[in-house]
């Protein structure tokens, strides 16, 4: 009766042992999912600012700007439009 009775006692300690270590890794499991979520919505806010910003750098405005003053571009005129005429080159023969 007393082997029963110490098996038992056993039995019953390492089931609650075993229900202490899975609580332990559920919790900890739940912090780790909710340290997941809080990146991913930082990380969909950077996305959505740096989008933003991409909107913002590729406005026409902008780009004319960063032409005119960073390359020295300016707008077409015709009286600084240069043509570039290829020279009359005879067609060549064909041969029957």
């Amino acid at each position: 009766m007393i082997r029963l009775n110490l098996m038992l006692l056993l039995a019953v300690l390492v089931s609650a042992f075993y229900l202490v270590h899975t609580q332990y890794e559920s919790r900890r499991l739940y912090t780790a999912i909710d340290k997941s979520r809080a990146q991913s919505h930082r990380l969909e806010a950077d996305h959505e600012q740096l989008q933003v910003q991409k909107r913002e750098q590729a406005t026409p405005a902008r780009v004319q700007q960063l032409a005119a003053r960073q390359l020295q571009m300016r707008p077409v005129s015709p009286g600084i439009t240069q043509y570039v005429t290829l020279p009359a080159q005879p067609a060549p023969e064909v041969e029957r």
